[in-house]
């Protein structure tokens, strides 16, 4: 048996109760995830994100040298999902501890996956 070539980490987190003045402010979250890339030791190299009007959510990504950082809110619901997936010598954890931080989330469910090279078994 061959030993997996590590390729990235990949972070999804699940956050709730999360600060609503916050979750739907497009400036606000697209300096969150820049923080949280910069915490991590990443680089941006494109960034997008989108309001959804007057008090509703925001959906954007960060681009990344070595992946991306996903977000969107709800926050009607005091809700956000966020992806983190980064590869190389930067520290996907620490972002996600940034944007978990900076959004007040009150209850955190976070999986953490490792992307490899490794052959993929499919179920049939």
């Amino acid at each position: 048996m061959t030993r997996a070539t590590m390729l990235g980490q990949h972070i999804l987190l699940d956050l709730s109760g999360v600060d609503t003045t916050l979750s739907c402010n497009t400036t606000l979250i697209e300096r969150l995830l820049r923080d949280a890339a910069d915490a991590a030791g990443a680089t941006p190299i494109h960034a997008h994100f989108h309001p959804f009007g007057e008090g509703q959510g925001v959906t954007g990504v960060l681009l990344l040298k070595e992946s991306h950082i996903s977000i969107h809110t709800w926050p009607e619901h005091g809700y956000a999902a966020v992806d983190i997936f980064m590869c190389g010598t930067a520290q996907a954890m620490l972002a996600a501890r940034c944007i978990t931080d900076g959004l007040r989330a009150a209850h955190v469910c976070q999986r953490n996956l490792g992307r490899s090279a490794e052959k993929v078994q499919h179920p049939a």
